[in-house]
């Protein structure tokens, strides 16, 4: 039975917890379980919270918090998994830095205890890069996270733990956040669903860059339907965030389930920004065919993409200032401690002027207007969920994608960034798999705010590949492939 529970749907759970056919204790047990299976080949769970979890279910199980039972995003007591750049009351948190090693938050965070007012329990923490600035999921204080479908490979970066925990059938869902395509990288890179909200759509707390609508907190899971589910668990004003709104007056597993009555009519695709990017040679083949499912389905796929100009020099920009908030007393005080990539971007960051700031903001505002003339004739805009498939797990990065060698560790992440850039919701969905066996997805945005459009294609897709079903997987060993000519 522990093995048939790990293999259910968020959904299918749910509905039998629903029932009383089975309880939060029995879900526990069963990942607690396949933990211990799992754990010692891919280490995406270096903190677990059981017994803070079965104190969680008993209170559910005794009709205790249960107010928001009705309530779209109603989890009913089953377990998730929480990024370590998040907090958990009384639970050790060390955002993956060897400053914080024995930190124990004695408050959650307001999406942890949303969630937790949701019904959902939390069982772990999942591994995360050094203040979550990489694209793989390495630390000092942990060590490394290995792919499931390939041991050798990483699992991306940064919500690398989440997306490991959900496809190796460790939990059913997993909270992460994104700012350059830390939930869609490791989503398409572990062959699972991640979800970059819209800015303002999930709380980010009392964070410090507070009006910053780059990094934002969202959802990962091995379907869109569930990925749906837990975002309506996350959705809605928080006082503590004044970039919050109030959760849509339609859930978006509502929305998810008229995906076929309300299909999108024109998409555009691009596999690389009309060569503005380097992405590997068989995931552009790939992409561009698995997007012609669309076309399968009645919709209109024409291949176009705006300029990109100067774009990735004003997010690298926009970002540095980002680390510069977070990180400037750290880098003062535990220079030592930290790792060379974030030196570099706080570094980067003091050193701009207030010339090169508004230029950038400039030139984020532009793309955004190229953008929004884009979805005045299409409904949603595809790419290819990552530039390159999953690599060597003992690498930073890789060193160059497609022949163009990469300057810095997020030059790779363009193709993500820039949605980031443009404030677009965007789901990252499996599409295939390499000659080399990884997973390959899209990356389906929509205009701002308008995370059910989002959410609808990728499920459509989703329900016409019927890659969802490919997981969760027992993780196998493996090489590291060799790097395109």
């Amino acid at each position: 039975m522990t093995d048939d529970l790990i293999r259910l749907t968020a959904g299918e759970a749910i509905a039998l917890l629903q029932r009383r056919e089975i309880s939060p204790l029995d879900l526990i047990d069963a990942a607690e379980a396949r933990i211990a299976a799992v754990e010692p080949a891919v280490n995406a769970l270096p903190t677990l919270c059981l017994d803070r979890a079965r104190d969680h279910a008993r209170r559910l199980m005794r009709g205790e918090g249960r107010e928001a039972e009705a309530q779209p995003g109603w989890l009913g007591g089953l377990p998730v998994t929480i990024k370590d750049l998040t907090d958990v009351a009384g639970v050790r948190t060390t955002y993956g830095s060897p400053i914080f090693r024995d930190h124990v938050p004695q408050r959650s965070h307001p999406l942890v205890e949303r969630i937790e007012a949701h019904g959902g329990i939390v069982i772990g923490k999942s591994n995360t890069p050094e203040f979550g600035a990489g694209g793989s999921t390495f630390n000092e204080v942990f060590g490394r996270t290995r792919n499931p479908w390939n041991t050798a490979l990483t699992c991306g970066g940064s919500t690398g733990g989440g997306a490991v925990s959900v496809a190796s059938g460790e939990a059913w869902l997993a909270q992460g956040s994104d700012h350059g395509g830390s939930l869609r990288r490791p989503a398409t890179y572990c062959g699972v669903v991640g979800l970059r909200p819209s800015p303002g759509r999930v709380t980010r707390g009392a964070v410090n860059n507070m009006f910053s609508t780059l990094s934002v907190q969202g959802p990962m899971a091995r379907n869109v339907p569930d990925l749906a589910l837990f975002l309506d668990s996350m959705a809605g004003w928080c006082p503590r965030d004044p970039l919050t709104y109030d959760a849509p007056a339609r859930s978006y597993a509502d929305a998810v389930a008229m995906a076929e009555a309300e299909r999108p009519r024109r998409i555009a695709f691009t596999a690389d920004f009309n060569g503005q990017l380097p992405v590997d040679r068989e995931t552009r083949t790939l992409c561009s065919e698995a997007v012609r499912a669309f076309e399968r389905m009645g919709c209109v796929v024409e291949e176009v993409a705006p300029d990109l100009a100067a774009l990735g020099e004003a997010f690298l920009t926009l970002r540095s200032q980002a680390f510069v908030v977070d990180r400037e007393a750290q880098l003062a005080t535990h220079r030592d401690l930290i790792k060379p990539d974030i030196i570099w971007n706080t570094e980067r960051g003091l050193r701009a002027t207030p010339s090169q700031l508004a230029w950038a903001d400039r030139e984020r505002a532009a793309f955004c207007r190229r953008m929004a003339a884009l979805f005045a004739r299409y409904d949603v805009f595809v790419t290819p969920g990552a530039a390159t498939p999953a690599f060597d797990v003992m690498l930073r990065n890789p060193d160059s994608i497609a022949g163009v060698r990469l300057e810095n560790y997020m030059a790779g992440s363009m193709i993500n960034a820039a949605l980031t850039m443009a404030g677009c919701p965007a789901v990252a969905v499996p599409c295939g798999f390499d000659q080399h066996g990884r997973p390959v997805g899209l990356q389906i945005a929509a205009p701002s705010r308008r995370d059910d459009i989002a959410l609808q294609a990728a499920a459509l897709f989703e329900r016409a590949s019927g890659l969802d079903r490919r997981v969760p997987i027992d993780p196998r060993p493996g090489k590291v492939p060799p790097p395109e000519s």
